[in-house]
């Protein structure tokens, strides 16, 4: 997004132009003081510099809005992979998938290792911006699978929202899109982009998550692109599909639809009835959450090897006994055949004599 000379805007929204990060982690660039303008370092938010005169300067590297080609994709985010341009803890980041695009991007807002689904990924800063503020409204929708079997009164309590520690969080909509035998998979519509924002609404009304997928950003749907896979637009094919104008308002035929309208169809509890099974809010699902999960998978994964192990050696032993016990046999038998072949000879020889 270029700028027209001689008007003066934002510092951090002159980086986020640029195409370097994120209008909000500019804010940190600038706070961590590792930002310059004409040879200084500015520390103070809000500052204004005028992209025509001044010189600025991101960790000794030139911003420069010229020597950006802006880029425009939506990647299918694998379950697993960490929303960052890399990982301290050194596991797999959605940064794999686009190796091949030669302009620095970076994703806009964040999906959790354990989550799937719609990422976009850009180096427009307003752009991104535009999307993942609440003002601008853009709703977006998630199926989620969680462990149980969900009642008419678990589901009007996420309805109702809950408090969470930034505040009351109320989804725009919730709904039963299929039933498991052990599990439920639940629609939610929400405007907001807050971390983890649905587990922890989950989790706040005594559900636990076990599956988490972002399937679209207002009529941008991630319907059709395979996991680990990416497609390019242009920015206003991707405004277009979100239902934005380029200023970030809402397109007026787009004012009063929700976005990407799902083909799944609602189950009516009180006509269908909650599946038969352990409720969703039980505490028994507690040690799947996020904290446990990873702990809760490794005592899984021992208790499984120590039955396998307890059946291979049942195994073992029974082979063993009747490998035993075949020896056994084959003895009787073979000493049986001995002593009836002894008294076959012995009357030969009575007869010959």
């Amino acid at each position: 997004m270029k700028t027209e000379p001689g008007l003066e805007i934002r510092l951090q929204k002159y980086i986020a132009d640029c195409g370097i990060t994120s209008r909000r982690k500019a804010e940190h660039l600038i706070i961590q003081g590792r930002v310059t303008v004409n040879g200084e370092i500015v520390m103070e938010l809000g500052t204004k510099i005028d992209p025509k005169n001044d010189v600025i300067m991101v960790d000794g590297h030139l911003a420069d809005l010229n020597a950006v080609e802006p880029i425009y994709l939506m990647l299918h985010k694998p379950r697993g992979y960490v929303t960052t341009l890399n990982d301290p803890e050194g596991r797999e980041t959605v940064m794999d998938f686009v190796k091949e695009i030669s302009e620095r991007i970076y994703p806009v807002g964040r999906l959790d290792y354990l989550s799937e689904g719609l990422l976009i990924m850009t180096n427009d800063g307003e752009m991104a911006n535009m999307i993942m503020h609440p003002k601008y409204n853009v709703n977006k929708i998630y199926e989620v699978k969680v462990f149980g079997s969900v009642t008419e009164t678990i589901l009007n309590k996420l309805r109702a929202g809950a408090y969470l520690e930034e505040g009351f969080v109320k989804p725009n909509s919730v709904r039963v899109i299929k039933q498991l035998p052990t599990k439920t998979w639940l629609e939610f519509r929400l405007n907001e982009g807050r971390n983890r924002e649905i587990r922890r609404l989950c989790e706040a009304v005594g559900l636990t998550v076990d599956k988490l997928k972002r399937l679209a950003i207002g009529g941008l749907t991630i319907e059709g692109v395979a996991p680990g896979k990416f497609r390019l637009m242009s920015k206003q094919q991707m405004l277009n599909l979100i239902g934005l104008n380029t200023d970030g308002t809402l397109k007026k035929k787009m004012a009063n639809e929700e976005g990407f309208i799902s083909s799944k169809k609602t189950i009516d509890l009180k006509k269908k009835r909650p599946q038969p099974g352990t409720v969703a809010d039980d505490e028994t699902f507690k040690k799947f959450r996020r904290e446990t999960y990873f702990d809760s998978l490794k005592l899984i994964q021992e208790n499984k090897s120590k039955v396998a192990s307890k059946i291979q050696n049942l195994e073992t032993q029974v082979y063993n006994e009747e490998q035993k016990s075949y020896v056994e046999r084959r003895k009787k038998i073979d000493k049986v055949k001995a002593t009836i072949k002894n008294n076959n000879l012995q009357r030969t020889n009575f007869r010959t004599k």
